[in-house]
């Protein structure tokens, strides 16, 4: 039976953040949080990713990490009541070993915190760590901290001395750490399994797309999901515009008085701003032809669409994104040049991946006699690269059950405080939403989106140049439809060009100016003198 592929449902950004809500739990609780807990919010455009199955797997990795917690909270409680009968080393302290161990797990789990290496209950040995990190071993390095692991070794070498001076009668100390080890392991194996049949290269490309929970509730939220992450237009609160499309990449606009040539004809018809978007459209539909045809470049697959940004205003479960709304919004929006309803034209570009994402918003205005061009370019990042972790993982094989159970022996203290974080803030979660009853919430505008949550803040620079090659490329085929739309419709184009340069080459371009200096560029300085000898 063919399963439908859905929009981005494969991409490799997709796939790297469903990973990612099983080795961060942060990621994790980010994601439930901003698609769960506020469902009064529509959720942000997605670009390059399906938010559904991201949400689907974090779903699944807080209630596996649940079921993991409850079984370790069994064995611990079988230790407290077992050391607490035996009455323990220390007179007057009969839990001293169960304490202890509690005390260890606590600043183990406190230590990884502290070095932002993730605190999910799947921790990641180093060796992981340092091939998902490529090029920054001596920082992960610095940031592992050898104090904690003294610690458990002194455990160790303690409980296993005690142990045998006195004839196992202290045998909780060394019993119980090995049997909390045991829930560990099974949730290790069930994680590799999970990388392995699931989120490798290879099965994430052909497996059907992971879907929700089957209650009302999440039917409703991802029935939501589906209607808006890849909608025409989207909902936006005035203080948070372009939620979804990444970091703001050297935004520029100009205003231009429109004057009409003395030779033009004066029957032509009034500039436009949908006649200059049907003009820019063209030149970018060329561009991305001409690239599929003469090389691998990712313009070949560049994206062009309309997208309306909606006030936000009524409820969520009231805004229609039915195609035949979506469409009369774009043909009233594109020339009325509101302040509320905002048209824009936007041009995206998914490189290395999805990793890097670029989004070229677009808006013109015509209105009073002025063309207004605004251009707002927007980076996406690559998504984290501690979540590469997963092809590290997938790699290893079913054999390695044997290696994931020392691995479960050594990381056993720190995934069991993790566990027990994990269940506290699965409860305050589940509690919070029942209590704050998001879906009759005052409706509200996405904050951030499943894609901005899981990026890092850091390009190569080979990402950087591709990105500076797109944007200016982009711009490029934007001035030049702006440009003949203006010189087709009898209107001057001089002043266009001057500016379009200056822009374009990164200066300063003044229309008129008396008196007064203007530097640019890194270091520059200007003075402004007076005087006949210009000292």
């Amino acid at each position: 039976m063919s399963v439908p592929v859905h929009r981005d449902s494969r991409t490799e950004a997709t796939r790297l953040l469903c990973a990612g809500v099983y080795l961060d739990i942060d990621f994790r609780s980010q994601v439930i949080e901003q698609l769960v807990q506020h469902e009064e919010r529509p959720v942000a455009p997605s670009l390059g990713v399906d938010a559904v199955p991201v949400l689907a797997y974090a779903l699944r990795a807080r209630s596996e990490e649940v079921q993991t917690s409850l079984l370790l909270l069994f064995g611990w409680a079988l230790f407290l009541a077992v050391d607490f009968g035996a009455g323990g080393p220390v007179p007057g302290l009969p839990m001293a070993w169960a304490l202890a161990y509690a005390l260890l797990c606590m600043v183990l789990w406190s230590a990884r915190a502290a070095t932002g290496l993730g605190t999910a209950v799947y921790t990641l040995d180093r060796t992981t760590l340092r091939k998902a990190l490529t090029g920054r071993r001596g920082r992960l390095t610095k940031l592992v901290p050898l104090g904690p692991r003294l610690l458990l070794a002194v455990y160790w070498i303690a409980a296993l001395t005690v142990f045998f001076t006195t004839g196992a009668a202290d045998w909780p100390a060394v019993f119980f750490p090995l049997l909390l080890v045991v829930p560990i392991w099974m949730h290790r194996a069930h994680v590799s399994g999970v990388m392995r049949h699931e989120l490798a290269r290879a099965r994430f490309a052909v497996l059907p797309r992971a879907q929700l929970p089957t209650s009302d509730a999440y039917r409703r939220i991802g029935a939501a999901i589906e209607r808006e992450q890849h909608a025409g237009l989207t909902i936006y609160d005035p203080f948070r515009p372009f939620i979804g499309a990444g970091s703001p990449y050297e935004p520029w606009s100009f205003a231009l008085e429109l004057k009409r040539r003395p030779s033009a004809d004066p029957e032509l018809p009034p500039l436009t701003s949908r006649t200059i978007i049907e003009l820019i459209r063209p030149r970018l539909e060329a561009l991305r032809q001409s690239a599929a045809e003469t090389s691998r470049d990712r313009l070949k697959d560049l994206e062009i669409e309309e997208f309306v940004y909606l006030p936000v205003g009524v409820p969520r479960g009231e805004v229609s994104y039915e195609q035949q709304v979506v469409s009369r919004h774009l043909a009233d929006a594109v020339d009325e040049g509101g302040e509320a309803r905002r048209h824009f034209l936007r041009i995206r570009v998914g490189a290395w991946d999805e990793q890097v994402v670029v989004s070229l918003l677009v808006r013109v205005h015509t209105q009073g006699g002025m063309l207004v061009l605004e251009v707002a370019p927007h980076i996406l990042s690559p998504i984290r690269p501690e979540y590469r972790a997963v092809d590290v993982i997938a790699g290893r094989g079913s054999e390695d059950v044997l290696r994931d159970g020392v691995r479960a022996l050594l990381t056993g203290p720190t995934a069991s405080f993790a566990a027990a974080v994990s269940s506290v803030r699965t409860l305050t979660a589940v509690f919070r939403t029942w209590l704050t009853d998001a879906q009759r919430a005052l409706p509200d505008g996405p904050t951030t989106s499943v894609r901005e949550m899981g990026s890092s803040q850091e390009v190569s620079l080979f990402q950087e140049m591709d990105i500076s090659r797109y944007v200016k490329t982009i711009q490029d085929r934007i001035a030049s439809g702006v440009r003949d739309a203006l010189s087709g419709q009898g209107y001057e184009t001089d002043r266009f060009e001057q500016q379009i340069v200056q822009v374009s080459d990164g200066s300063v371009y003044i229309g008129s100016m008396s008196g007064g200096a203007v530097a640019a560029g890194s270091g520059a300085q200007a003075r402004n003198t007076t005087g006949g000898d210009g000292k």
